[in-house]
């Protein structure tokens, strides 16, 4: 199981490339870099253009480029514009046409579904701290995507041995 799609995947992978090519890019050029289907490119690209992540341009010398800079990106902007309405389970789902759409049959008697919302919003506040800079870019300037326990901790292997060396 992942908690991104395809398409999320994707539009990292190109939203990556059109920060790296500061001159943009056409979906054939970035369908090609990755080995991608280029008609899915192209569907990810009209997409974000919508969207307003970038920006295309006609012509001879058309193609993509980002419309604003990768810091003032978040991961959770990102992810909730394309998974539309990025959510943990099915219950944490906040628009009320989705929550009718998806509603789970033990709402009345599910035991976890409060602490389950608070964790889908810790979740969330962490990607909102990571911009796609800081995802492009691992020199940048660090924030929730440094401070993350779990990148800094020791290892399972490694945190069982000091618990019996102890």
């Amino acid at each position: 199981m992942t908690l991104l799609s395809r398409k999320a995947d994707y539009a990292l992978l190109i939203l990556s490339y059109l920060h790296q090519n500061k001159t943009g890019g056409t979906a054939r050029a970035i369908a090609e870099q990755f080995g991608l289907s280029r008609p899915f490119v192209a569907n990810i690209l009209k997409e974000l253009c919508q969207k307003e992540f970038i920006t295309s341009h006609r012509g001879v010398k058309g193609g993509y480029a980002l419309a604003r800079d990768a810091a003032t990106i978040s991961l959770a902007e990102l992810l909730e514009a394309v998974e539309e309405g990025f959510r943990l389970t099915v219950c944490n789902n906040t628009s009320a046409e989705g929550a009718a759409e998806h509603a789970c049959s033990h709402a009345g008697t599910c035991t976890v579904k409060g602490p389950m919302a608070e964790v889908h919003q810790r979740l969330m506040g962490v990607l909102r701290g990571v911009t796609l800079l800081e995802l492009f870019d691992p020199k940048a300037k660090p924030s929730a995507l440094h401070a993350l326990p779990l990148l800094g901790a020791k290892s399972c292997s490694t945190a069982s041995v000091d618990a019996v060396t102890a």
